[in-house]
């Protein structure tokens, strides 16, 4: 298998600013508000890296990653591919979970349906 490349580790940095921002369905804006595919959609847009406003497509972008080779700014991905989150180490993503939450942080091990990861 090919070695993967160093990916992005300044997108756990940059995702992190966003904490608290509050969950909206369709949102890819600080001011408007993040739902899962667009928070990483975002944070990635400010590395000059394009992504799709959908995490199922986000997941056909970059290289998989063994879940034991995680590093910050790998693409993790749940739910039958319906739910995305960056991970930030130390097994934790940050992440915009659903309505009614805000953009925060949450331990891998809290999701049952973990589907893979990507680095880009």
């Amino acid at each position: 298998p090919p070695t993967l490349g160093a990916g992005h580790p300044e997108a756990a940095t940059i995702a992190l600013r966003y904490l608290g921002i509050p969950y909206q369905w369709g949102g890819a804006s600080p001011s408007t508000g993040f739902d899962c595919s667009g928070l990483v959609m975002y944070v990635y847009e400010q590395l000059g890296i394009k992504l799709p406003h959908q995490a199922a497509a986000q997941f056909g972008y970059g290289a998989p990653v063994p879940r034991d080779q995680l590093q910050p700014g790998d693409l993790v991905f749940f739910d039958g591919l319906s739910h995305v989150g960056i991970y930030i180490g130390g097994g934790e993503i940050v992440h915009a979970p659903h309505t009614g939450d805000v953009v925060k942080i949450s331990p891998l091990t809290e999701f049952a349906n973990y589907v893979g990861a990507r680095r880009l």
